[in-house]
């Protein structure tokens, strides 16, 4: 079995030599038809376009990807050839909510604004949005989620709509797949219309797709003062980011909210189990990131602690100082682990 792979998913050379007779590792954004012709299954991140293109011709039955997104692939026309396909669903979750733990603390030092007597609106209540929800429950915040999928199959309780989020938040944060058509499309769901309907100058962050968030809209909704702040992870035409609003958010970073080790080692293993199961191979391998270099943390504060397990203004200083290595940052993000990996004193 000849396997592919993005040369920037970690922690998968050991784990798949075992179970692959040739393994090929190239960059993201250079898989080609040429390269892929001869290849059984392909394992990707969002740098690859997994369309006619790339496959037409080819041997290529299985496709796994070690992101949850998956907009990269085109299911349809995959599904009408007999390519199958997984994504890994969930997987950095854990890491996405830490990222939004210390983002909004930070903001909260900075501003001097009590989370604890702010509304967060969560669009997407999915694995990620869920575990942000709890975070931010934890933090004291009053939260409103709004899933219109997940309200469809579920029933209305427990959901609001946009519009309700637009009225009562004070934070606005986006946990959304990136649909271009049908009922729940998302493609600059945050619009001009969207942003002349806030009515408490939110917060705005996005660490799901650049392209939920109108750019221009943001900035002269930051213009006007209809959003006070943003916080933004994601970015349109990556990796070529609108400068402006580089400078202009009070935090902004190279798409790196799900990047910590443990996010990474969970979708690895979840491509390679997707993998064995498509290909009845044996899974038989352990993927175990790093310990970090200081795991005793000695903190004087909850703020303190988190910043100390991750501190997004390094990510911003790095994306500010270097705009143009945005995938560069990516692809040699440093180590980050989550907070189980750590043993936190108060002091």
């Amino acid at each position: 079995m000849k396997v592919i792979v993005d040369d920037k998913i970690p922690f998968i050379r050991e784990a798949l030599e075992q179970i692959a007779d040739e393994v090929v590792y190239v960059p993201g954004r250079e898989f080609t038809p040429g390269l892929v012709r001869e290849a059984d299954a392909l394992v990707t991140r969002t740098r690859t376009r997994c369309d006619r293109h790339l496959l037409e011709g080819s041997r290529v039955r299985f496709i796994a990807t070690a992101t949850i997104g998956f907009d990269h692939i085109d299911t349809a026309w995959c599904r009408r050839v007999g390519i199958a396909w997984a994504n890994a669903p969930g997987c950095n979750a854990a890491s996405v909510a830490q990222y939004m733990q210390s983002a909004l603390l930070l903001w909260q030092q900075a501003t001097g604004v009590p989370l604890h007597r702010l509304t967060i609106g969560i669009v997407g209540a999915g694995n990620v949005g869920t575990r942000v929800a709890a975070v931010a429950r934890e933090l004291g915040m009053t939260v409103l989620l709004n899933d219109p999928p997940r309200q469809d199959r579920e029933g209305g309780a427990g959901f609001c709509s946009l519009e309700e989020l637009a009225r009562r938040c004070d934070v606005l944060t986006f946990h959304v797949p990136l649909n271009r058509e049908g009922k729940y499309n998302t493609f600059h769901l945050a619009d001009e219309t969207f942003f002349a309907t806030l009515q408490r100058r939110p917060l705005l962050v996005n660490t799901s797709r650049g392209e939920v968030v109108d750019t221009a809209a943001l900035l002269h909704a930051l213009d006007e003062g209809r959003v006070t702040d943003a916080i933004i992870d994601v970015w349109e035409h990556e990796p070529d980011i609108d400068r402006r609003l580089l400078q202009r958010a009070f935090l902004a970073t190279p798409h790196i909210a799900g990047y910590s080790a443990d996010g990474k080692a969970n979708a690895t293993r979840m491509a390679l189990d997707a993998l064995c199961g498509f290909f009845h191979l044996r899974a038989d391998y352990s993927i175990v990131p790093p310990p970090p270099a200081q795991p005793l943390i000695r903190a004087r504060d909850l703020t303190d602690a988190c910043l100390q397990m991750y501190d997004p203004r390094r990510d911003c200083d790095r994306l500010r100082a270097r705009p143009e290595q945005f995938e560069r940052l990516r692809g040699d993000y440093p180590l980050r682990r989550e907070r189980l990996a750590y043993t936190i004193e108060y002091i």
